[in-house]
């Protein structure tokens, strides 16, 4: 028995933004590729005011998971040691802690090995690289050692005069040219794209399953845009990126396999973008050097992130 296949509007994207090869038959980091020296130089110049704006939800046991997405659990902390005096009575004394925690659970990078489609993952490696125990063999979030470019805030609610999109509301290239035009700046290649659609205002305001459904997010129409515009990674402020439940019926998170499996793009979630849309809205500027570091976990599929956008 054959194996159900995507839709077919899916497909015909999916030509249309593959980047298998461009970088290379072993590139494991895609469109990162983008983030040249000169990229980030031209960045760090932009530089103008210094102001400093975290976009990191908290680390927290009562964090954004609900357990709609079975493993991903909220982090765990404990204190393995306290007030101890390890090597004897009157010396300098250590506190220690551990923490669980899902890699995708709050604030986090999408690594490319994160989902895969028709038993591929990015430049058409087996996703069966992944394993049990050694975790992504192939396309880890190890692999990018530093992601620093410029960013820029498209500020889809703001663009369209509202607070915050409602449950329903695919982003759309229309959308992005919209807030791209409120921003005063053309996007260009190796810049990283933080999409504001004031979902994670439910988020904030303590309804968490209303914070994941319905969402709003990027429609399956939006990875050809920023394919166009050569972007070397793409995040908002969502649990889901793309818009939940989805637009085509039955076909399940297409965004993340568009991005992630055919573009090699990595994507971000749950970043809180509200003082960085007010920060811009203050400053009449929206692009700004962004740190976005990963933290290096060897086979990761996500890494949690503390973003910190400079203006």
């Amino acid at each position: 028995m054959s194996l159900p296949t995507l839709h077919p509007a899916f497909h015909e994207i999916a030509k249309r933004v593959n980047n298998w090869g461009r970088w290379g038959a072993d590139d494991e980091i895609g469109t990162l590729n983008l983030i040249t020296d000169e990229v980030v130089r031209r960045a760090a110049a932009g530089v103008r005011s210094g102001r400093r704006v975290p976009l990191a939800l908290p680390l927290q046991q009562d964090g954004v998971q609900t357990g709609m997405i079975p493993g991903r659990v909220n982090p765990l902390h404990v204190m393995v040691q306290i007030n101890q005096e390890v090597f004897g009575p009157g010396t300098v004394a250590c506190s220690d802690d551990a923490a669980t925690l899902g890699l995708q659970a709050a604030t986090h990078w999408d690594a490319l090995a994160h989902v895969s489609h028709s038993g591929k993952l990015y430049n058409g490696r087996p996703a069966g690289t992944i394993t049990p125990h050694g975790g992504a063999a192939f396309g880890g979030i190890d692999k990018p050692r530093h992601i620093v470019s410029r960013g820029v805030l498209l500020d889809v609610a703001r663009a369209r005069g509202v607070d915050r999109l409602d449950g329903g509301h695919a982003v759309t290239p229309e959308d992005l040219d919209a807030a791209e035009e409120l921003a005063g700046t053309r996007v260009r290649s190796g810049d990283i794209v933080l999409v504001r659609t004031g979902q994670i205002q439910v988020c904030l305001a303590g309804d968490k399953h209303g914070y994941g459904y319905p969402s709003p997010g990027l429609s399956v129409r939006t990875p050809e845009w920023f394919h166009a515009r050569e972007v070397a990674a793409v995040a908002n402020d969502t649990l889901t990126f793309e818009i939940f439940p989805p637009e085509i019926e039955d076909l399940w998170l297409p965004v993340h396999a568009l991005d992630l499996v055919e573009m090699g793009m990595p994507q971000g979630q749950n970043w809180n973008l509200e003082e960085l849309s007010t920060a811009c809205g203050e400053e009449g500027r929206y692009s700004f050097l962004l740190s976005a570091m990963p933290e290096p976990f060897v086979g990761g599929t996500g890494t949690p992130v503390a973003p910190v956008a400079l203006l």
